[in-house]
């Protein structure tokens, strides 16, 4: 094979490795292996770049990334990820640079890929497998893979760099998933290839101790490591479909000018954040087993069979995948992150339109249906009229809206501002906010009838009881004809 093939690619990142990286590139050259070397060098200060340019003659297969700055070893790795498709190589080899990966277990590795979408090379399959290691780097390493193991249930050496990656099997957009920068990069990519049933296989290698230089990871790494696999766990449990691997739809109509003021975008960016899992935990479980339940209820008795029904700030889309099979739906947001999120929850079965509820990008009595859920408390009453004056124009004659609407004197309200009381009260947290602000609750039946009725709409049913456990206003409305 030729230099400059596109068949493997070694990536290897680097921060300070000066001393290291041409007897590791000897080392590589050594094996035999077929393979073009990418160094990423995240600027170190010992020049560690500015040395692998000037080796660039001597090894005509040894490419050199420059990135700004020091931005985290999961950074590298992604940035490893995505060169690698884009220059259009078909495998992806990553690695340290200080020789506990050694050179010559690669061959061993690339031997394992037949078959398998990942190698990973494990430190727990063979006894004494690392050697010259202190007792309190091996009770750390030990305790994080007992961790990722228990919590994640995933038998593999989830936490280490040597890997091997089949980019014809894994698509791009699986990395779009992962939101590491740091080490918890290893256990969260192959924890989701993992859930999505990528064919992984194992290697036994030893790992001696650091041969050259320091280790990079300092104990505030290890706390954000730590939060974010518990994190993890988590949203495993309550929203693992934030982890689901699927082709994205084509968003119709993105528009770049839209304000989002409320940074609904941030909200459903899909970052596990501990400081959130509380209200993430409560609020999946309500969407899961509550919500999604009246839902299929009021979809079923207002909206026909096979509908174009609109869900107007969609959200998640963890409530409607079962009333995705009794009506056709389009999911609106003003948050590409919450539409991609979104898509995966209805694995394709939706459209996607991306546009705000103020300006509903849709032709004139175009849907036979709308609803929301947990959507128009977000506003002001005189936006609320103005949602639902959009709602008016885009349902066709006698087409119903459905709207799940918190009351002041709803249970979950209660709950939320006991919660925040205890937090700022107790535990000396200020400002809490578990939640984007909700400025117009339900009042009343008849507050809510004064607001449709000003917009051209009747009530039909009004309901707030047992079903979810007096969460919601359900309000349904019918759309009156106009002159």
């Amino acid at each position: 094979m030729s230099p400059n093939s596109k068949d493997l690619l070694i990536a290897i990142p680097t921060y300070n490795e000066r001393e290291n990286v041409e007897m590791l590139i000897e080392a590589i050259t050594k094996t035999g292996i077929d393979a073009d070397l990418m160094f990423v060098d995240d600027n170190s200060p010992d020049g560690t770049g500015q040395l692998l340019d000037s080796l660039k003659p001597k090894y005509p297969r040894l490419q050199v990334a420059h990135r700004p700055g020091k931005q985290g070893i999961g950074s590298a790795h992604q940035y490893a990820i995505r060169t690698a498709y884009q220059l259009g190589y078909k495998k992806l080899m990553t690695m340290d640079c200080d020789f506990t990966h050694r050179p010559e277990r690669l061959p061993e590795m690339l031997a394992a890929a037949k078959g398998n979408d990942v190698v990973v090379a494990s430190r727990y399959m063979s006894k004494n497998s690392l050697p010259g290691w202190n007792i309190f780097r091996r009770i750390l390493t030990h305790s994080g893979h007992f961790m990722t193991t228990w919590l994640l249930k995933m038998p593999y050496d989830a936490t280490g760099a040597l890997r091997l990656y089949n980019l014809e099997t894994i698509p791009l957009y699986a990395w779009d998933t992962i939101t590491s920068n740091g080490y918890s990069f290893f256990f969260e990519s192959l924890h989701i290839l993992f859930l999505n049933k990528f064919k992984i296989a194992e290697i036994p290698i030893e790992l001696p101790s650091r041969t050259y230089g320091n280790s990079k990871m300092d104990k505030r790494e290890v706390v954000r490591s730590v939060k974010l696999l518990f994190a993890t766990y988590m949203t495993k449990v309550m929203n693992p479909e934030r982890y689901n691997i699927v082709k994205p739809l084509p968003i119709e109509s993105i528009n770049p000018d839209l304000k989002d003021d409320q940074d609904w975008d941030g909200y459903w960016s899909g970052k596990a954040k501990i400081g959130s899992l509380l209200y993430d935990f409560i609020a999946a479980f309500y969407r899961k087993f509550i919500i999604r339940r009246i839902l299929n209820h009021f979809a079923h008795k207002h909206f026909k069979k096979n509908g174009e029904v609109l869900h107007a700030g969609c959200g998640s889309g963890q409530v409607d995948v079962d009333i995705s099979k009794f009506v056709k739906i389009t999911g609106l947001d003003i948050s590409t992150q919450a539409l991609s999120f979104y898509n995966k929850c209805h694995q394709g079965n939706c459209k996607l339109l991306h546009g705000s509820i103020f300006s509903i990008p849709l032709e004139k009595s175009s849907v036979d249906g709308i609803y929301n859920l947990g959507v128009m408390e977000h506003f002001t009453e005189p936006e609320i009229k103005k949602i639902l004056g959009e709602f008016h124009r885009v349902l066709k004659n006698d087409g119903t809206a459905v709207m799940f609407w918190p009351p002041e004197f709803g249970l979950s309200v209660m709950f939320f501002k006991v919660l925040t009381f205890i937090f700022e009260n107790f535990l000396g947290r200020k400002n809490v906010k578990f939640h984007p602000d909700e400025i117009t609750r339900v009042r009343s039946k008849q507050h809510v009838k004064q607001l449709v009725e000003s917009e051209n709409f009747s009530v039909v049913e009004y309901y707030f009881g047992i079903r979810d456990i007096f969460t919601y206003s359900v309000i349904a409305v019918k759309k009156r004809q106009t002159a």
